[in-house]
């Protein structure tokens, strides 16, 4: 969470994080343990850094962080192949990566340079994931391809990783963030919270 902050905004987060010793306290939302840049520059300030302030931050998170005892460690990276991911890479042992793209091509064409990336570091894949891959009517439940259709499934078929799976287009996933409570809280029941639940569990067996 560096170029672009939101999860201070998906979360309901306005504070800022304590200070122990030289280490930073995570914030803590919905029982999740979370740090971002967000928390840490003024919410207006753009991020424009170079690559090596890039790496320092990401290794501030990384490694300034208090986390304590964790089940998983998820971090959110930004799109593409640059200074964070490398930096990621090079500064704690990942048990795996899980490529997120759309359903459009040029979406793919970036999903496929991420695979290659992580095949060039080592670091296994463990999944990809398309994410608004369909329309579900809240009059009908009838289900709309809005864009071209499975992409992601063809892509994982071709670079040999497991499809973990789709999650659908709804303004009430966007609502839920600006709201500052995930939509598998507001909405427990949603079509869209199952999509979230199954990718979980696939992955939980992965691991």
């Amino acid at each position: 969470d560096i170029y672009g902050p939101s999860i201070p905004t998906m979360m309901g987060v306005n504070d800022q994080p304590g200070v122990v010793g030289q280490k930073i306290l995570p914030m803590i939302s919905h029982d999740i343990k979370m740090m971002s840049i967000g928390f840490l520059i003024p919410e207006d300030q753009s991020v424009t850094w170079r690559g090596p302030m890039v790496h320092q931050a990401v290794q501030q998170l990384l490694r300034d962080v208090l986390w304590g005892e964790l089940d998983y460690l998820l971090i959110d990276m930004p799109p593409g192949t640059g200074d964070a991911h490398l930096t990621v890479t090079q500064s704690v042992a990942l048990t795996g990566g899980v490529i997120v793209t759309t359903p459009q091509d040029v979406a793919l064409i970036d999903a496929r340079r991420g695979v290659a990336m992580f095949q060039q570091v080592n670091v296994p894949i463990l999944g990809i994931i398309e994410n608004m891959s369909y329309f579900i009517c809240p009059h009908c439940s009838e289900r709309t391809e809005i864009f071209t259709t499975g992409g992601g499934k063809r892509a994982s078929q071709d670079l040999g990783v497991p499809f973990l799976g789709e999650i659908p287009i709804d303004p009430a996933v966007c609502l839920a963030g600006d709201q500052g409570t995930p939509i598998v809280r507001k909405e427990p029941d949603s079509p869209q919270t199952q999509a979230f639940r199954a990718i979980a569990d696939g992955l939980k067996q992965i691991l």
